[in-house]
């Protein structure tokens, strides 16, 4: 272990949630706002702050961007960890403020650790996963009596053939616009079928928001028809079906149809 920074310094890792600003906690606003430095990220984290400037809240601290895309690490996972030992070092009350959860793929845990190995006392306050608050944008609940008790949240990166289960448990696909028909073809094999439900929700809560409903037999067809982009959440199971954008008969849907926005919601 390396010496102990400065006592004085500590970090807090704060949950952005999925990008709106009224989806931050109390207790992360008060974190920024106490804040020397925040260090953020580009999802979720940027827009936040760009929507308390907007509101009137003047923050105080220095912003430093290590604006994390997918695909694209402008700064990777170890200087960052680096970074944020340096700064608490430095006598700093220092925000890492993460898109979503930090504990939700986040890789919040690994933040936690390398700075307590440091020396540096670390508080965490959660955040509002996309994996739950972006379903929501398109209607879609997670669970719903009768329909489904259950659900699981993966990543591209995942195994998706060791997901269990039929459309009765909902499966929630994040950062997997880039692997979606391979995940499709995946899910459909099991007990779920090609006609499963499948809802694309892009950009939950910015000015691209945009749902599209399929099955998991057509939804790859669908999303390169519609030049579906990411950040994006997918989700897998008849919950689908509760939403406003799904439309009556699912097997007649095609991809040249409409794509429904949030103003109609």
């Amino acid at each position: 272990m390396s010496a102990a920074a400065d006592p004085a310094g500590r970090v807090t890792l704060v949950g952005a949630g999925p990008g709106d600003v009224g989806l931050l906690t109390l207790r992360g606003l008060r974190a920024l706002q106490k804040a020397d430095v925040v260090v953020a990220d580009r999802l979720g984290a940027r827009a936040v702050l760009d929507g308390l400037a907007a509101e009137g809240y003047a923050l105080t601290a220095e912003i430093v961007d290590v604006g994390k895309a997918p695909g694209h690490h402008a700064v990777p996972q170890d200087a960052i960890n680096a970074l944020l030992v340096q700064l608490a070092g430095e006598g700093r009350e220092v925000v890492r403020l993460k898109g979503g959860d930090p504990y939700v793929f986040g890789r919040g845990l690994e933040e936690l650790a390398h700075c307590r190995a440091h020396g540096v006392d670390v508080e965490v306050v959660s955040g509002v996963t996309s994996a739950v608050s972006v379903p929501a944008v398109a209607g879609i609940p997670l669970t719903h009596r009768g329909i489904a008790t259950a659900f699981t949240v993966v990543t591209a990166h995942d195994q998706i053939s060791a997901v269990g289960g039929a459309r009765d448990h909902t499966v929630v696909l994040l950062m997997g616009v880039g692997t979606l028909a391979h995940a499709a073809l995946t899910l459909a094999r099991g007990e779920r079928g090609g006609d499963c439900p499948v809802a694309i929700v892009e950009d939950g809560y910015g000015p691209g928001q945009r749902v599209t409903v399929g099955t998991l037999a057509t939804i790859a067809h669908q999303a390169a028809v519609r030049r579906v982009r990411s950040p994006a959440v997918v989700v897998v199971g008849d919950v689908v079906t509760l939403s406003p954008y799904a439309p009556a008969d699912l097997a007649a849907v095609t991809p040249a149809e409409p794509v429904l926005r949030k103003a109609s919601l």
